[in-house]
């Protein structure tokens, strides 16, 4: 097995991450490659719509001309390869404005190109077959924005063994430009599961910029230097071992509490963790802090992965406003409440009288109120935001919304302030669509230059979530006596985040002597009553004794989900702050 050590710098987490972190991991970070994820759903279908109106757009356009054209020279100097999903629904006219640039500063490069994952041309030929959203059952949508399966790492590795010093992809699993990498330089084979579950593992503790070097840590205040926050390396070797650091003297905090925090985020069945190249299971990951700002990650474990691609389709449903008021003086969360309602009676009684179409949705969220916390909600402040929003199918209807929503500033509650943002203007309804596709009815393919190279990709599945057991895997425990009761939050952190219309909440004992408290009152019957304001249909419990974790998968809760919803929170990122202020009743002897 060969001692060699890769060291890759992730330079981004989403499209509008900060742009100071390439350049300090090109100039500080002594790595040979940078990774960028950009795409998101919501992501691909602005491009989408960018491309519509203009053939050469539809890519993360900083990625060109700020990023890759300030730093190219330095990466050519000291040979950092670069792989990045920047190509959105343009791929090709990605590559193309990145050649112009490096014709332009007169440097050759060469450029691969991932191509097969942009689907639209074939929504017609899916909605004849009937394929149905593969969580809800849904119809096929009878117009789409976008279309784009979910490739895997293997092109990206066969574009890198071709030589190329950039690969550009469209849609991909965010974990892949980092597996691919790995597979590149180690020559791991297709079914080399635990490796590739590592490599996966890897990618996914990165892909989000810096949430695992201490970005949106439960425990913020220990965080030094957000302004200069250091973004992840991964320093891997061939058996798939790995450390995850940053990079001397920048910010943050690598930890094993920021980097499990960040495993546990936006998962589903830690044991089931789906991408095309391997079914991964994260239920026995451990990590160990080998020196300042270094935590070593073991335990990953790999399976054959499914015989389908993961296929996202975007469509447009309809427009959404959202308007927004200050309110101030003595129940000012009681005075925002009725100036919604009284605005939502007008507005309805209005939209009868002209004939409009009604809202085929609405909602009123009083900001400052702790309205995400229901019930446990806390005697609110003497200033607050009413959040009014509203779905509907016409034009007129919100344009009537936007138009009335003002009047409250002069005819409601006293202490009522501007419009935060001014008078709203509608946008459009962005809708999730997601179904399975078999590996064998997708070509991919790897653009060089003028040359299409055909990629490989085993077909042939696997592995089957059925012969997985429970997902509950902590020994029962006697029933503890409470002898007074303390936020979660002293007990645990955790982390959440959204899959598609379902949060997850990932909670992680703070000492592995709590982890029995944890085991009997965490129950998924105690998390569903919690979040009754949001009313689950469904709240599952995965367990992970490697990091002394649980899991928590709440299903139907955000509205949607994305720009489907009128949620503030509608990614569900507060989701486990507002479970880590659950009282937990703890016994006299416990040593906090």
């Amino acid at each position: 097995m060969s001692d060699k050590t890769v060291r890759i710098g992730s330079a981004s987490g989403f499209w509008g991450d900060t742009a100071s972190a390439a350049p300090a991991l090109v100039k500080g970070g002594d790595i040979r490659w940078l990774v960028f994820d950009y795409l998101a759903e919501v992501t691909m279908s602005i491009l989408a719509a960018q491309k519509a109106k203009d053939a050469n757009a539809g890519y993360a356009t900083d990625f060109v001309h700020i990023t890759m054209k300030a730093l190219l020279p330095e990466l050519k100097a000291k040979g950092i390869r670069v792989v990045a999903n920047a190509g959105g629904v343009n791929p090709l006219a990605c590559r193309d404005a990145l050649a112009k640039v490096a014709e332009e500063l007169g440097l050759p490069l060469k450029i691969g190109v991932v191509l097969g994952d942009d689907l639209s041309a074939r929504a017609g030929e899916f909605r004849e077959r009937g394929c149905t959203e593969m969580f809800s059952g849904a119809a096929f949508p009878q117009r789409t924005a976008s279309i784009n399966a979910y490739l895997g790492a293997l092109p990206i590795a066969r574009a890198l063994d071709a030589g190329c010093e950039v690969v550009i992809t469209g849609r991909c699993v965010d974990s892949a430009v980092t597996l691919g990498v790995l597979v590149h330089e180690f020559g791991w084979k297709p079914d080399d599961y635990d490796r590739l579950a590592q490599g996966t593992l890897a990618g996914h503790l990165v892909e989000c910029g810096a949430q695992s070097n201490g970005g949106l840590f439960t425990d913020w205040e220990t965080v030094p230097d957000w302004d200069i926050i250091g973004f992840p390396i991964v320093e891997a070797r061939a058996d798939g071992s790995f450390v995850i650091t940053k990079v001397d003297g920048s910010g943050g905090l690598v930890s094993p509490a920021t980097v499990a925090e960040q495993m546990l985020y936006e998962i589903g069945d830690p044991r089931a963790y789906h991408v095309p190249d391997v079914a991964c299971d994260f239920s026995d990951v451990r990590y160990e802090q080998v020196g300042k700002d270094r935590v070593r990650v073991s335990g990953a474990k790999g399976r054959p992965p499914t015989a389908t691609y993961k296929l996202s389709c975007t469509f447009m449903d309809g427009l959404r406003n959202m308007a927004f008021l200050t309110i101030a003086g003595e129940q000012a969360a009681a005075k925002a409440r009725r100036t919604g309602e009284a605005l939502f009676k007008r507005m309805q009684r209005m939209l009868a009288e002209q004939g409009l179409p009604a809202f085929s949705e609405k909602r009123i969220e009083v900001i400052g109120a702790e309205d995400m916390y229901g019930a446990h909600a806390r005697p609110s402040s003497r200033e607050v935001v009413l959040k009014m929003a509203i779905k509907t199918p016409s034009k007129a209807t919100a344009e009537l919304f936007a138009r009335e929503f003002a009047a409250a500033g002069t005819s409601m509650a006293p202490g009522t302030t501007g419009l935060v943002g001014g008078r709203p203007a509608p946008t459009p309804v962005i809708r999730l669509f997601s179904f399975l596709l078999p590996k064998a009815e997708l070509a991919v393919a790897v653009q060089i230059g003028d040359e299409r190279i055909a990629v490989d990709i085993p077909t042939a599945g696997g592995f089957d979530a059925g012969r997985l057991g429970p997902a509950l895997r902590y020994p029962k425990t006697p029933a503890i006596e409470g002898f007074g009761k303390i936020p979660l939050l002293r007990l645990a952190h955790g982390r959440s985040g959204d899959k598609g219309d379902k949060a997850n909440i990932g909670i992680i004992a703070r000492k592995p002597e709590y982890l029995p408290l944890l085991n009997q009152w965490l129950t998924p019957e105690r998390v569903a009553e919690h979040f009754k304001h949001n009313s689950p249909s469904r709240v599952e419990r995965f367990d992970l004794p490697g990091t002394n974790a649980m899991n928590f998968l709440l299903h139907d809760v955000l509205g949607g989900g994305g720009m489907a919803s009128l949620r503030t929170d509608n990614l569900a990122k507060c989701y486990c702050q507002v479970l880590l202020a659950m009282e937990v009743p703890v016994p006299e002897d416990l040593s906090l």
